[in-house]
């Protein structure tokens, strides 16, 4: 017997703009917090700034307490499982009315629900690069070597706190006696390879605008657009004559010019809407 149950009036309108289309998605923090990850800008910017890059270059403290939270935190990620919106998304793109996702979200999880197309536009949590000779080294080994250093720093056991670049809190980083490494080929510094404040960004950035420039719909789905990345991949899409939709809880910042605005959660639209036109 057949589960399927027809979507609410505002599904079926986005049915109705994705279908036959090439739809390049944008997501945010919104888009994993069935998954457990806290959605911090949904309420506001956290109120200590993280530390930026300038920072973590340059004062050996904050390079240490940049290490030191991630150890700490970096493992809370790895169990997580998609949300019934990334598997939405991954079908979506399984039956070709998804091109691609462009999300600033460093949790892999549209990678390990299946999508095949991910623009990372902030880089993934569970890759580590060298800033000298560019190396790139997954985070799990790296972390052997500073839990040898460090063989009984406490680990994090709750998703909220996961820190993968702390809050620069000067105090708490003078005080942290955590033993941080250097890149073994060449001595250089190590990053997780995500974007930082004041950061340059990823190629991935680049990649993302192309794709923009060749969709004809962008669908925002689970952010704010705070950040700037995700909107110069929304502005890029529009302005080359593509329709816009948005998914979220709460404002975002093209609510104004959407057409298509559909309050709610990721999982329950998209999931409905997968089920619609990809059954």
């Amino acid at each position: 017997m057949s589960t399927h149950t027809e979507p609410d009036p505002a599904t079926r309108r986005l049915a109705e703009v994705v279908r036959g289309a090439r739809t390049l998605v944008v997501t945010g923090a919104g888009v994993s917090t069935d998954a457990g990850i806290p959605d911090y800008r949904g309420v506001g910017t956290t109120p200590v700034a993280p530390v930026d890059y300038e920072q973590f270059v340059t004062d050996p403290v904050w390079y240490r307490w940049v290490w030191a939270r991630n150890h700490a935190t970096w493992r809370l990620l790895e169990p997580l499982t998609p949300t019934p919106a990334h598997r939405a998304l991954a079908r979506l793109e399984d039956v070709g009315l998804v091109t691609g996702v462009s999300t600033q979200n460093v949790d892999r999880l549209h990678s390990r629900a299946g999508q095949r197309t991910v623009y990372e536009l902030h880089g993934a949590y569970d890759r580590v690069v060298c800033l000298s000779c560019g190396a790139l080294t997954p985070r799990a080994a790296l972390d052997r070597r500073l839990s040898q250093l460090n063989p009984d720093y406490p680990r994090e056991t709750d998703p909220a706190q996961v820190a993968i670049t702390p809050q620069a809190d000067r105090a708490a980083a003078e005080g942290c006696s955590f033993r941080a490494v250097n890149c073994e080929t060449c001595g250089g510094l190590l990053k997780p390879d995500i974007v930082f404040f004041g950061e340059g960004l990823p190629e991935a950035l680049e990649q993302s605008l192309e794709a923009a420039r060749h969709c004809d719909v962008v669908l925002v789905v689970g952010t704010s657009l705070v950040v700037s990345t995700g909107m110069w991949v929304v502005r890029q899409a529009v302005g080359c004559g593509a329709a816009l939709a948005v998914i979220n809880r709460g404002p975002t910042m093209v609510d104004d010019v959407a057409d298509l605005r559909i309050e709610g959660g990721a999982s329950q639209v998209l999931g409905d809407l997968s089920q619609h036109l990809a059954h």
